[in-house]
């Protein structure tokens, strides 16, 4: 019999307290919905994670893990980052199970992408859009030269479009009477580009509010806005402030009158506060990923998934492990519609 400890399966915790407040009394319709990065396999180098026992680097066992882990969610929504192997494994593995899914793949060399899981029974995809912030190039106001043939700027922005990082956008009804946008954001750069992060944040906040009119004209709706995924950025930093708040003390990008940025609210922050970490390695442990979500009383989330804390065993030597199939942690979150 085998003593190889097997991944680690997380729950739902209730919030005991929110700063979000309905605005009835009565249960509305609820949703639940987790973002992890799984940790794309082309990324995996064993220099990398010298801490981490081989075993669980290879990708029979790792993919197995992480499928499990996924399985065992159950969620209504699955915002899944560095998902590489998508057509080949993750897609008919997941799907079977019954979800639904819509990829987009990096643009570049890279192979891993974003990818949205939902419950056939809980949402029916109506609009699907996505972003490439390789688009956002050509808006940067920049002194410098530009590289026409990597197509990027010259100098500190040569990795504003991280060789590719894509965001998906989609519009999921069947849920209740409202709408719900749920938004997948990936951001991938050096942690100390912090112009670059900034840039992609007010542009992908840019692109929601005009895809949020948009659903709100087609459909003759005002939606919530759910946004979720990894920002590669700290809490109270530039970017988790300019997405919090709409506001920056450097900007990098003029915002359009006719796109104002969408107020955003953050689950743990909201409820329990910040996680200690989501990645764990040896040489950074931090948060960097978030659920973020429109504060109203249209919408609160209700319970959040539980994470281990700093002492905890299966964390301990940093990830990947045998508990965690990825160095990063699945956060999660349940909401509440009130109708």
């Amino acid at each position: 019999m085998s003593t190889t400890p097997g991944p680690v399966c997380p729950k739902f915790v209730p919030a005991e307290k929110s700063e979000i407040s309905s605005v009835s009394k009565s249960d509305g319709f609820k949703f639940s919905l987790v973002s992890y990065n799984i940790l794309s396999q082309e990324f995996l180098k064993r220099a990398l994670f010298p801490h981490s026992p081989g075993p669980c680097l290879k990708w029979k066992a790792r993919s197995q893990a992480v499928l499990t882990v996924i399985k065992s969610l159950g969620t209504d929504f699955l915002c899944l980052q560095e998902l590489d192997e998508y057509d080949s494994f993750y897609k008919s593995n997941i799907e079977s199970v019954g979800y639904s899914s819509i990829y987009a793949q990096r643009s570049g060399t890279k192979r891993d992408g974003c990818g949205i899981f939902y419950k056939q029974d809980s949402a029916e995809l109506i609009i699907e859009e996505k972003i490439d912030y390789n688009d956002l190039v050509p808006s940067i106001q920049d002194d410098t030269a530009v590289d026409k043939e990597a197509n990027l700027p010259a100098g500190g922005n040569k990795n504003l479009a991280s060789e590719g990082d894509v965001s998906l956008k989609n519009s999921l009804a069947d849920l209740g009477d409202l709408n719900d946008p749920c938004v997948r954001l990936n951001v991938t750069v050096d942690p100390e580009l912090a112009d670059v992060k900034l840039a992609q944040a007010k542009y992908l906040l840019s692109r929601l509010a005009q895809f949020k009119l948009l659903v709100s004209d087609k459909f003759d709706c005002s939606s919530p806005v759910v946004v979720a995924g990894d920002f590669n950025s700290l809490p109270g930093d530039q970017v988790y402030q300019y997405l919090i708040s709409g506001s920056s003390v450097v900007g990098t990008l003029p915002e359009s009158s006719d796109d104002a940025p969408i107020p955003l609210c953050s689950v743990y922050a909201s409820t329990r506060g910040e996680p200690h970490f989501t990645n764990c390695t040896p040489l950074f442990t931090e948060t960097i990923d978030y659920i973020l979500f429109s504060p109203s009383g249209d919408i609160k989330p209700v319970s959040y998934l539980e994470l281990p804390e700093p002492e905890a065993p299966d964390v301990e030597g940093g990830l990947p492990n045998y508990y965690h199939p990825s160095d990063r942690l699945p956060i999660g979150a349940e909401f509440e519609l009130v109708q």
